[in-house]
């Protein structure tokens, strides 16, 4: 099976993933104008894109388009550069004594690519070790989206969902697997439409082999209803 094939050469590779900063790279003045500043200078810009690309901007069809795709790029699709906008995890004390891994997989991944600006789509899988702390189940959810709402490599994606989580609960003891669809890959280019990007980052206890395997393990059971 394709998942069976993708999950042993994801232990196969074990820490020898791709490394580098996990910081997403913004300039110290990316903050200086606001919100609706940015819409403006944005829609001047895509206006010029279309304008130079051919294109009857007064036609019905056409002339909101500049002024859709500025609040898209600054309210949705890259809201997650703005740290105002970071999800606040709250942790509670482990009351149950829960000292198994917590896995919450096939999280909803809608990102875009940073060398084309065209979508990455595909599913996260998250899991920790408590040691001590718990954290709702929607703020994993929430952590994974906001790292993903902006220009992206996955391979750094991945290792901010596991540096913000563990800096959240206090423990090394994070993974993340992400395996993903790049249209910039599937669409354009050598356009191949079935391939996908699987990227993983394993922290304190994950990176254990036995610990690893059964979060992969987990990462495969059937849990549709």
């Amino acid at each position: 099976m394709k998942i069976d094939k993708i999950l042993n050469e994801i232990e196969e590779m074990g820490d020898a993933h791709a490394s580098g900063s996990a910081e997403t790279p913004l300039r110290e003045d990316a903050f200086e104008i606001s919100d609706s500043e940015k819409i403006e200078k944005i829609r001047e810009d895509v206006r010029n894109i279309m304008h130079t690309l051919g294109l009857d901007l007064k036609d019905d069809s056409l002339k909101g388009t500049p002024q859709r795709v500025a609040k898209m790029f600054v309210n949705e699709i890259f809201g997650g550069l703005d740290p105002k906008r970071k999800p606040k995890a709250s942790v509670f004390e482990n009351k149950y004594k829960y000292g198994e891994m917590l896995v919450e997989k096939n999280i909803t991944v809608y990102s875009t690519c940073e060398h084309h600006l065209l979508p990455i789509v595909g599913k996260a899988h998250v899991a920790y070790i408590s040691n001590g702390t718990v954290v709702g189940l929607s703020k994993m959810n929430r952590i994974v989206d906001y790292y993903a709402k902006r220009p992206q490599v996955q391979e750094r994606m991945t290792m901010q969902i596991v540096q913000e989580l563990q800096n959240v609960l206090g423990t090394p003891d994070v993974a993340c697997v992400i395996d993903a669809k790049h249209l910039c890959v599937n669409s354009r280019g050598i356009r191949d439409i079935e391939s996908s990007t699987v990227t993983s980052e394993f922290g304190g206890a994950f990176q254990k082999k036995d610990v690893r395997r059964e979060f992969l393990d987990y990462i495969k059971l059937d849990t549709t209803f």
